[in-house]
């Protein structure tokens, strides 16, 4: 197939019906696919993904909404064709998805005028992501994606301090970024050609650790056979990042704060002291200051490191982020699984919005990475999503007692609209109904009120 902007599936067994659309369209950008049968037209689908499918009504199954006919393409444009369209037919294809509905025989006008306002719509998303991966590279900030007020505070901060550290604290939850912070104050330091050196303090005995910190001579404890440095000789000139700084031993502590204070350090088992220039970066989802004063954390050690102090907020607290970082991750993970995805459903995106993120960034990463594996088509659909993602039920208030269903639809429904700044139409797509549904529903509510109020008079 030639690699033109936008192409269409034709799925019908009369030949006549493909090439008359093939003439309506003749000098539009439009390559156009003719399949006889269902199962061809599947095997066409899901070989070059067409974005828009015209499909005979005779082979359409009337009890299945469009887009699930398609593994759930909900940004497929499905037009339905057939000899004639009775009212009740046309609102019952109009509402399970039809983007819009032709009489055979076709009328080339009407054919070439419905293509080519699809290609527009198909160019104004295309020119909506190139600006938003514009706006993606205009907030990284050292591979960090964000631009609401708490994460570019951070940024700023992270400017101004990092030609001049020599000890740092981060904190935040599990899952913000604080390493990602960590690496961006050593490239942006004095240092940033010498080397950065990660520890994780939890991952490690007491005995490991002042050994994997401070490094040890030979006999100084059961299997060690030769000297060994540590890890602050080994960053000695760069910076070491020491990773749940709360989970270290009083003793470790005291050793760090000497290193701090006078730049010597002692190798486990050894008398002699040796000279060391290391930045240190620690980091904690702890609070330290709590910590301090249980008695758990060296007061002293806690503000020689605090004397540069960052505090990450957790995702729920920078919503406004979530766009950037989806596109992000979805670029990042596309291009690691050699996959051609391009953006996420109006459906995903709800979802992911609606999800409360207590594992933060970490989490949406891995969210979005396990959907590009799952994804088939062209974009993240609601299905390529965790189910953890996917089901989420909003709890009404029942404090009245029990609800009718019609009182837990309309409920959801005024969520729904919520979300989506009271878009009826998008609301429709979120809840897989039509807009006719969504008017009654709320023409419906409207009467109920109206009753309400006059009993009540």
């Amino acid at each position: 197939m030639p690699n033109l902007v936008y192409s269409v599936l034709v799925i019908d067994p009369d030949v006549g019906v493909s090439e008359d659309f093939s003439r309506a369209l003749l000098g539009l950008p439009v390559a156009v696919l003719r399949a006889g049968d269902w199962a061809e037209g599947m095997s066409f689908y899901r070989e070059f993904l067409p974005q828009t499918v015209l499909l005979d009504s005779k082979l359409d199954d009337e009890e299945v909404p469009l887009h699930e006919l398609f593994a759930g393409d909900s940004e497929l444009e499905v037009v339905l064709m057939t000899g004639r369209w009775t009212h009740t037919g046309a609102l019952a294809a109009v509402a399970r998805g039809a983007s819009d509905l032709l009489t055979k025989p076709l009328e080339p006008s009407k054919v070439r005028e419905l293509v080519s306002g699809l290609i527009a719509q198909a160019e104004t998303r295309r020119r909506t992501q190139e600006l938003d991966n514009e706006l993606l590279q205009a907030y990284q900030f050292q591979g960090i994606v964000g631009r609401s007020p708490r994460i570019l505070e951070v940024f700023s901060r992270v400017r101004r301090v990092a030609p001049f550290f020599q000890t740092a604290l981060i904190t935040g939850p599990t899952g913000t970024g604080k390493e990602l912070i960590a690496r961006a104050l050593h490239y942006l330091s004095p240092r940033s050609g010498k080397k950065f050196v990660v520890c994780n303090c939890s991952a490690l005995t007491e005995t490991l650790l002042e050994s994997q910190l401070f490094g040890h001579v030979k006999g100084a404890f059961t299997g060690a056979t030769h000297d060994r440095a540590g890890l602050f000789e080994h960053s000695n000139g760069g910076t070491l990042f020491l990773d749940e700084i709360g989970e270290l031993s009083l003793p470790a502590q005291a050793k760090l704060l000497r290193i701090l204070q006078s730049q010597e350090l002692q190798r486990v088992g050894s008398p002699v002291n040796t000279t060391v220039d290391v930045h240190v970066i620690a980091a904690t989802n702890r609070n330290v200051r709590e910590l301090a004063s249980e008695g758990k954390f060296r007061e002293d050690l806690f503000y020689r490191l605090s004397m540069i102090e960052i505090e990450l907020p957790p995702l729920a607290d920078r919503k406004e982020d979530l766009p950037l970082l989806q596109r992000h991750f979805l670029q990042h993970f596309s291009t690691k699984y050699g996959k051609r995805l391009y953006g996420i459903s109006r459906r995903a995106q709800i979802l992911l919005t609606r999800h409360a993120w207590p594992g933060n960034v970490r989490e949406l990463e891995n969210v979005i990475g396990n959907a590009c594996m799952m994804a088939e088509g062209k974009i993240i659909r609601d299905i390529d999503l965790p189910e953890a993602i996917r089901v989420q039920t909003t709890r009404p208030d029942n404090s009245g007692g029990f609800m009718t269903l019609e009182e837990v639809q309309s409920r959801h429904l005024e969520y729904v609209l919520k979300l989506v700044n009271g878009n009826k139409a998008r609301a429709a797509e979120v809840l897989g109904v039509s807009r006719a549904t969504i008017y009654g529903m709320l023409a419906r509510r409207l009467r109920q009120v109206v009753q309400r109020n006059e009993l009540s008079a």
